[in-house]
């Protein structure tokens, strides 16, 4: 965990070692030797590999930091990265993207809060103080734009008697790591879920490679997509509202055109949150309280 030592990162520590994480090294510059909740610290993410195995990282670093950060994990071979920070400028975040891809590590982020399994481990801040009271285990796969519709997907099925494999917050910038359809495939190529969960927005073209990825069959599970701000459209072109990426800058930006577009490749679109535990129920996935029946005139020519 690079910047261990700063308030929100000892708090996510403490949090994440009770939850049943097993984080083996922080890294502070200046600061090692030092222990956080028992975690020893070290200078430098390579000394932190050198002396234990390292799969992942959580970045805390401010914005401008995040760059330096994350290259000198990707220079120690760590596969996973995780960069909570929001405003990471772009140029910075296209060269760590860059870099990530060239060398095979995963990247999540910018602008997450995390990645948890239920009832196994999480990374970063997600699911606040106790996970358990929004996230069950389960096996739908989560990936969502938005840490806290995140939160609210996974409630919407632990309400309906279902839970979560792996929820991830991809983040909320213009450009991240990894993208909706490369969850999607990793979901698709899990046992452990049976069906996917995402949550979209305006801007970019995350929900469109999601549709590609499902209409070229790579993504055979089923697919239920939450794709909010349809209201965005009213407005100017430009403008963007909550994060960064959920800028209309032409009619492909929309959440109309994302709907659409799922739709077409075989996605099934939630209106409401509500919606998304009958829709999985149509889709075939076992639903113990979901509304199993259709609503009057509905049809269903979606492939499952």
């Amino acid at each position: 965990m690079q910047g261990i030592t700063g308030g929100q990162a000892q708090v996510d520590t403490e949090r994440a070692l009770r939850y049943g994480a097993c984080i083996v090294a922080g890294v502070t510059p200046g600061r090692g030797g030092e222990r956080v909740h028992e975690v020893p610290v070290f200078d430098s993410v390579a000394q932190a590999a050198a002396a234990t195995r390292v799969d992942a990282t959580v970045i805390y670093a401010p914005p401008l930091a995040v760059r330096d950060a994350a290259l000198e994990a990707i220079d120690a071979a760590v596969p996973l990265l995780v960069v909570m920070a929001e405003g990471v400028p772009l140029h910075d975040v296209a060269l760590i993207v860059r870099a990530a891809r060239e060398t095979g590590v995963l990247l999540v982020g910018c602008n997450t809060n995390g990645i948890i399994s239920p009832g196994k481990s999480r990374i970063g801040g997600i699911g606040g103080v106790d996970p358990s009271e929004i996230y069950v285990p389960g096996r739908i796969g989560i990936c969502s734009r938005s840490g806290g519709m995140a939160a609210e997907l996974a409630l919407t099925l632990k309400r309906s008697g279902l839970g979560v494999s792996t929820c991830v917050s991809m983040g909320g910038d213009r450009i991240t790591g990894l993208r909706m359809a490369d969850y999607a495939r990793m979901f698709e190529a899990d046992e452990g879920t049976e069906a996917i969960v995402v949550f979209g927005e305006p801007g970019t073209d995350n929900e469109q490679e999601l549709a590609g990825a499902v209409s070229r069959r790579e993504v055979t599970k089923p697919v239920v997509a939450l794709v909010a701000g349809a209201f965005q459209e009213r407005y100017p072109a430009g403008r963007s509202f909550g994060h960064a990426a959920a800028l209309i800058q032409s009619a492909a930006d929309t959440a109309s055109a994302k709907r659409k577009a799922l739709e077409a490749a075989g996605a099934r679109v939630a209106e409401a949150l509500e919606d998304i535990p009958r829709l999985l129920a149509v889709a075939g996935v076992a639903v113990p309280t979901a509304i199993q029946s259709r609503r009057e005139g509905e049809t269903d020519a979606s492939p499952a």
